[in-house]
């Protein structure tokens, strides 16, 4: 008897567990689509940065959107809180690289900021991360990025 009991108390676990997961799944489901995340993924270039421009002023930043060409490697530039926050958008299909960071480090200084953040759908490559961290850039990666508009659409 008594090994019957932990038998079925295994099972009753499995599905416990099972349960669980299906939710965690569900529940993960609803956060990318209540997030836009897909339709991000579908954007072109100048309008990811038109999305992240809504969603940073609904965060309280006022926003400049810099010219599309000749924009010294800066697409946003975000004021909040007395700071000036220069921002390269990557939306892309491919893990973003070295070349977003030196553009954003280099924005940093043409145009005065207190920080650089580079904002992708994807993620970022291990030599990408390197160099943010030695130029004191911020990476926002296809996690961040969801996070970030959830919370934005909820400042309302």
């Amino acid at each position: 008897m008594k090994s019957f009991i932990v038998r079925a108390a295994a099972v009753v676990g499995v599905i416990a567990t099972s349960v669980l997961d299906t939710l965690k799944e569900e529940e993960e489901k609803k956060r990318l689509l209540d997030s836009g995340i897909m339709e991000v993924d579908e954007m072109t270039g100048k309008e990811f940065e038109k999305f992240l421009e809504v969603h940073f002023i609904n965060f309280g930043c006022t926003v400049t959107l810099t010219q599309d060409s000749q924009d010294y490697g800066a697409d946003l530039i975000l004021y909040k809180n007395g700071l000036k926050t220069v921002v390269q958008a990557k939306r892309s299909k491919n893990p973003v690289g070295i070349k977003a960071v030196q553009e954003v480090a280099g924005a940093v200084r043409h145009y005065k900021g207190n920080k650089g953040l580079v904002i992708t759908n994807n993620r970022f490559t291990e030599n990408a991360c390197k160099l943010a961290k030695s130029n004191e850039v911020e990476l926002w990666d296809r996690k961040k990025l969801i996070e970030f508009i959830l919370t934005a659409k909820n400042c309302k």
